[in-house]
């Protein structure tokens, strides 16, 4: 008889020990990182359309490290609906600026200079929908660049802004 006791005491135990430790995952959670788990990246890979990281803050955005920002004064983001991040940098000699463009889901955001003058360059960042069907929400600032037939100098920056739909 004082079998029983025994096996629903070790029962109990071994219960407790299964459940021991202090780490709650939770529903559709994951488990913490660790020094040797690889942490996640954004899936893109690398390119000369977005080097760097993405903007860290969308309420007060800066250029990526290494690169210098233009003065707001030189930057005409007009056209650019309200919430849009304003901030343009060059890199390097200044024959290279950058933006951030909005993507995300199946949104994908390029650059290209459309217009180069003595006076201002027109960078348009297009917004291409890679998909008919649903998509998550997500939104994320990609920095992206443009390469310019000569350096910036004291020209303006006027950023545009095209959506363009699957195909």
């Amino acid at each position: 008889m004082r079998l029983r006791p025994a096996l629903g005491i070790g029962a109990v135990l071994l219960a407790c020990a299964a459940c021991g430790g202090d780490e709650e995952i939770g529903f559709g959670g994951a488990p913490p990182a660790t020094s040797d788990t690889p942490q996640a990246t954004s899936g893109a890979p690398p390119s000369a359309e977005s080097p760097g990281p993405p903007l860290g803050d969308p309420v007060n955005p800066q250029p990526p490290p290494g690169a210098t920002p233009v003065p707001a004064s030189r930057v005409d983001a007009s056209a650019l609906p309200d919430g849009y991040p304003r901030v343009v940098w060059t890199v390097g000699d200044g024959s290279t600026i950058g933006a951030y463009g909005q993507a995300g889901g199946c949104i994908e955001a390029t650059a290209e200079a459309t217009e180069q003058t003595g006076q201002r360059v027109v960078m348009r960042i297009t917004e291409t929908t890679l998909s008919t069907g649903p998509c998550t929400m997500e939104i994320s600032f990609p920095p992206l660049m443009v390469t310019l037939d000569a350096p910036l100098g004291d020209r303006t920056v006027v950023l545009t802004r095209r959506q363009a739909g699957p195909g």
